[in-house]
């Protein structure tokens, strides 16, 4: 195996991520061709096939789940290898990789354009997914940082909250419960939901909001989109929880409208993650304390939204977020 190139452990790793060569091709910028001489000339080298095919499905052989664990373990080595050099020169340059929950794709890229402004040198790698594609990053290393709201209970994992993360009912203009006030909150056990897919962030804090009354909420439908969700709700299919940070437009453009539910808006953070035994590239560093410092300020100027009663409570948040606490996620109580 000794004419093993770094370049061929690479495209291999990606197309076992993707299990699909032509997504790996995009990924490196290559043809698809350029990606199937690499994963050949790997193989030839190891001596033994790494794919086998069952019917229409490719799965990795013993050979290749070996050859997997090699690429990622000498991809980060070298990895390790230039974020130490980048360290000794400062922080001028460098690859931040961060992922984040589909909720923050309304505002995290401005967050990282006011960062990039500060690093001209720094390259930007954002990728936003669901809660379980997300965790399915951290686990696999694929990514320094991680934007959520639920840091995972049981992973080793140091998670900051920056920032504070409001939820709201939201509802069509024309709805019967629009303009009223103190909407009990037993009320909205009459009326129809529409969800996000059960698992992900806003799910599970839905869930814990509600507490007992979430099971006896009706929900008639269930997407996992934040977008597909605010459609169905303009389109008078329902009313819905969702994270404030994603409705702004809707809301100045007269689409949604927020309805004035007791104990809403329902206050949670913004997490920022990363593997507690995960060496933190400098560019990394740097951004979790610019995160730390700036980010609640940052996002409260970006998103701009006019919800009754959201002030009172942020401020009642900042006092506990201003610490900057880290903790072991495994050792904190279930709620």
């Amino acid at each position: 195996m000794k004419h093993i190139t770094l370049r061929q452990l690479r495209v291999f790793e990606a197309a076992v991520r993707h299990m699909n060569f032509s997504r790996a091709a995009e990924e490196l910028h290559m043809t698809q061709p350029a990606v199937s001489t690499q994963i050949k000339d790997l193989a030839a080298g190891v001596g033994l096939p790494l794919f086998e095919r069952i019917g229409r499905t490719a799965y990795l052989t013993a050979a290749g789940k070996e050859m997997l664990q090699c690429a990622r373990a000498i991809t980060q080595r070298v990895k390790e290898a230039e974020d130490g050099v980048a360290q000794l020169k400062g922080v001028t340059g460098g690859r931040l990789n961060v992922a984040v929950i589909s909720a923050g794709d309304y505002f995290f890229p401005r967050v990282l354009a006011a960062f990039a402004s500060r690093h001209p040198g720094v390259t930007l790698n954002l990728t936003v997914h669901n809660r379980e594609g997300l965790l399915r990053e951290l686990a696999d290393n694929l990514t320094d940082l991680a934007v959520m709201v639920r840091p995972p209970a049981d992973a080793d994992i140091v998670a900051q909250a920056f920032a504070p993360h409001p939820y709201v009912i939201v509802a069509p203009p024309d709805h019967p419960l629009a303009g009223a006030r103190r909407i009990p909150r037993l009320a909205l056990n009459r009326e129809h939901f529409i969800q996000r897919e059960r698992g992900s962030d806003t799910w599970i804090s839905m869930r814990e909001v509600f507490g007992r009354q979430f099971g006896r909420l009706r929900v008639t439908m269930q997407l996992r989109s934040a977008e597909t969700i605010k459609q169905a709700v303009v389109a008078g299919m329902g009313i819905a929880f969702l994270s404030a940070h994603t409705i702004g437009l809707e809301l100045q453009a007269g689409h949604l409208v927020v309805l004035d539910v007791l104990g809403f808006p329902a206050m949670l953070n913004w997490y920022l993650v990363h593997n507690r035994t995960k060496r933190l590239p400098p560019v990394a560093v740097a951004f979790s304390d610019f995160l730390l410092r700036e980010g609640a300020t940052l996002i409260e100027r970006l998103v701009r939204f006019e919800i009754r009663g959201l002030v009172r409570d942020r401020e009642r948040l900042r006092e506990p977020m201003a610490t900057g606490r880290t903790r072991r996620s495994a050792a904190r109580p279930s709620r």
